[in-house]
């Protein structure tokens, strides 16, 4: 090579590699300007006379300080801004607010006392659970407000909700802050959940699969069935499956997830198995039965639903807070719960033991709804209308370990 060639060569190395020193220079100006801006308020003097030569001469001065580049420096500054600027969610059902501390990414803030002001009346969250519960409000338009809080950023503004006289049966956007999974829980206490009334049953019940013309033939399951091989059971013949999605504890009235519910849906909708859900109450008004309906929208969201969200009413050992409702009252549950249902754009619908259709509740009231009766016999003998039967507690299904719920459905066909 002669010495022009070699001049030549060496040149295009020098350009390509200023080059990529600039290009990577560019690439990280964000991160540069940062660096300088927290020295000049002091915060790193070791790198003061590397920064200033990079600024003032050698663009390659930047690699002697080996923090410049951190890969993970920007993710760090993210995640440390999610935990410090929070947010304020409220709601209202029915003559209440309800309070939300979130961060960025709407998750509840907890371990904190936080203090809000509602038209200037200061409250706490004294459980740190993120979330500040108001009851027996006037109806009205109130403003509420954050107090400042040492290491986070609150809103400057106030938000402005208006509370409601009467029960709005709207699904609870905010709704998953109040759901508990069974580790949460006792549960011994909590799913106390009884079986059909001992005079709907007279031995004489079915307990094998069903198939008409008029009809289509399906079952119900929670987590006492356990784990479910799906295709299994759409290669026996099932149609349908109404998955428990959750329960409202007999005790204290928390709301809790069934934990079989996510592997049920998912393996019931991956088997071609077609899809309603319920949920067991124990709610002992109306506003708890809109959060039992949206605690059953938000679990069933990313799902295709073919059959109702029911609301189960039953008793819960006696002792269960909703067992001694009066039929007005227990009704009235049943009708905001499938109200809610319905303004998701879902079908409500109501399950009950004959017996328990025509002590604790008014089913004239309910006719609208799909209801869904149980009584183990060889044939009904409700006088109302239904449209699905669970005829058996007893049943025998490939792919579920003992015995399962059996159904005939007169929807869908």
């Amino acid at each position: 090579m002669d010495s022009k060639m070699r001049k030549t060569v060496i040149m295009a190395v020098i350009i390509a590699l200023l080059a990529i020193v600039a290009a990577v220079v560019f690439a990280n100006l964000n991160t540069i300007q940062k660096r300088l801006n927290r020295i000049t308020r002091g915060e790193n003097p070791q790198a003061e006379a590397v920064a200033k030569t990079a600024t003032e001469s050698d663009l390659s001065a930047f690699t002697q300080d080996e923090t410049f580049f951190d890969p993970l420096d920007n993710q760090y500054d993210a995640l440390e801004n999610k935990g410090q600027r929070l947010d304020i969610m409220v709601t209202s059902v029915e003559k209440d607010l309800r309070i939300k501390i979130v961060n960025v990414l709407g998750e509840p803030v907890m371990g904190q006392n936080f203090y809000v002001n509602v038209n200037d009346t200061p409250y706490e969250d004294q459980d740190r659970d993120g979330m500040i519960y108001i009851d027996h409000m006037e109806a009205g338009e109130y403003y509420v407000s954050m107090e400042p809080m040492e290491g986070y950023t609150i809103p400057n503004t106030k938000v402005k909700v208006a509370v409601k006289n009467q029960v709005d049966y709207k699904v609870i956007d905010d709704i998953s802050y109040l759901v508990k999974t069974e580790d949460e829980i006792n549960v011994e206490l909590e799913d106390t959940e009884q079986d059909v009334d001992a005079e709907d049953v007279d031995g004489s019940e079915l307990t094998e699969a069903v198939h008409t013309d008029e009809s289509t033939f399906g079952i119900d399951v929670s987590k006492w069935n356990k784990d479910i091989d799906w295709v299994k059971v759409k290669e026996a013949g099932v149609d349908f499956a109404i998955i428990r999605c959750g329960y409202r504890g007999a005790s204290t009235g928390s709301l809790v997830e069934d934990p079989y519910f996510a592997r049920n849906i998912q393996g019931a909708a991956e088997a071609g198995v077609q899809i309603g859900l319920y949920f067991f109450t124990q709610a002992v008004n109306e506003v708890e039965a809109v959060e039992e309906a949206s605690t059953a929208i938000m679990l069933c969201d990313n799902y295709n639903l073919n059959y109702p969200i029911f609301i189960d009413t039953e008793g819960a050992g006696g002792s269960g807070r909703a067992d001694t409702l009066d039929k007005d009252t227990r009704t009235r549950v049943c009708e905001a719960f499938c109200q809610t249902i319905e303004s998701a754009g879902y079908t409500g619908g109501v399950y009950a033991s004959k017996n328990w259709y025509n002590r604790n509740l008014d089913a004239s009231q309910l006719e609208r709804y799909v209801l869904w009766l149980a009584e183990y016999k060889a044939a009904p003998t409700y006088e109302g209308e239904y449209q699905i039967w669970q005829y058996s507690s007893k049943g025998a299904i490939d792919g579920i370990e003992g015995h399962v719920d059996l159904n005939i459905s007169l929807l869908n066909k």
